[in-house]
């Protein structure tokens, strides 16, 4: 069993022999997406537990992240654990929570949202494959948010000298949102927050404008972009893993969300 230890930018919170907990970082990758050599979770896994994938194990991602998305990820290292927790998934077993940062101050406290989802190109003209949008037809979709806490940012002095002042002045206030999806759709919690005039700081997709994500994909991250999205990444945090009845793990906000919060 390997020590909880911070391997390769991320951190092995908990391991068995049946399966390992890890603390993901923004920016890796959980599965190779392209032959192009990036570094991925699952390959990073792989090497590590080489000794148990020639013994017949294996490294089985249970919940997936965004590339952006940090925080904690559940990996079965057998295939009879990779078949357990998929159950406990399909019976809701499996619980997921999230820490999010978003724009503005909700006037709830805790508000639930029931609102199908669906890729946006199948029902109009999406300059993005992946984007998901609300509408009857898609997949159900729910999630449970809940205020745990409102603070206001001193952004203006950050921004570079070209930016409006009256958005900075719009954009001050901001909400740390504890974010519990009853169903697994891509984007859920993104879009749903978005749905509800709160989106998440940071998100090229669904925050000011889908157009940003375009820019970033064809520049990379400039001080324009900064302006309207504050932070390189989307502030998503998988913050809390449970298995019903029997154990828990937890992730404090990382070191960039911490300080944007400060």
């Amino acid at each position: 069993m390997i020590e909880s230890s911070l391997l390769l930018d991320f951190k092995i919170i908990d391991e068995t022999d049946d399966y390992a907990v890890v603390d993901k970082p923004p920016y890796l990758l959980i599965h190779p997406t392209k032959p192009d050599g990036t570094r991925t979770l699952w390959q990073e896994l792989r090497g590590l537990f080489a000794f148990e994938i020639a013994a017949g194990g294996q490294v089985s991602i249970v919940n997936r992240l965004d590339r952006e998305t940090s925080g904690l990820v559940l990996i079965a290292k057998k295939a009879e654990s990779a078949r357990r927790f998929g159950l406990l998934m399909q019976r809701r077993q499996l619980k997921k929570e999230y820490l999010a940062i978003v724009y503005g101050w909700p006037e709830w406290e805790n508000t639930l949202v029931d609102a199908a989802l669906d890729r946006q190109g199948k029902h109009r003209d999406s300059a993005i494959w992946l984007k998901q949008m609300i509408h009857p037809s898609g997949a159900p979709a729910k999630s449970e948010f809940k205020v745990e806490r409102r603070f206001i940012r001193s952004i203006g002095s950050a921004r570079p000298p070209a930016a409006p002042l009256e958005n900075a002045q719009k954009s001050d206030k901001f909400s740390l949102i504890r974010a519990i999806p009853h169903t697994g759709r891509t984007h859920q919690i993104r879009v749903h927050l978005s749905s509800i005039g709160h989106p998440i700081v940071g998100d090229k997709i669904y925050g000011p404008d889908e157009q940003l994500y375009l820019h970033f994909i064809e520049t990379g991250w400039t001080p324009e972009l900064e302006c309207e999205l504050f932070l390189p990444r989307h502030a998503l945090h998988s913050a809390r893993l449970t298995i019903e009845g029997d154990r828990e793990w937890n992730s404090p906000l990382p070191q960039d969300l911490a300080e944007f919060m400060t």
